[in-house]
């Protein structure tokens, strides 16, 4: 979004995550509703371009997220244990 640091990828997913409009401008306060309402109308008629960027970015993150741990086992390892133990409580 324009002059914001919201990417429409992220108001894109809070919708397909079942927020409304109303919703996204509470979660995202940097935007307004005509800025959402913009961002979901160019995902509702561009669907198929929508998803297949937005995939792309879920297998880039993906990869970047395996090749971090392989270079770093023993910070993930930390990190994992810190989790179960928060979770645990």
């Amino acid at each position: 979004m324009s002059g914001t640091r919201v990417s429409p990828d992220s108001l894109v997913h809070s919708f397909l995550q079942g927020d409304s409009p109303e919703d996204i401008v509470e979660s995202f306060p940097a935007v307004n509703l005509e800025q959402v309402f913009g961002a979901l109308a160019y995902y509702l008629a561009n669907r198929v371009d929508v998803e297949a960027h937005l995939e792309k970015g879920r297998a880039d993150f993906a990869r970047l997220r395996e090749e971090a741990r392989r270079k770093r086992p023993e910070f993930y390892a930390r990190l994992e244990a810190a989790c179960h133990t928060l979770n645990s409580r």
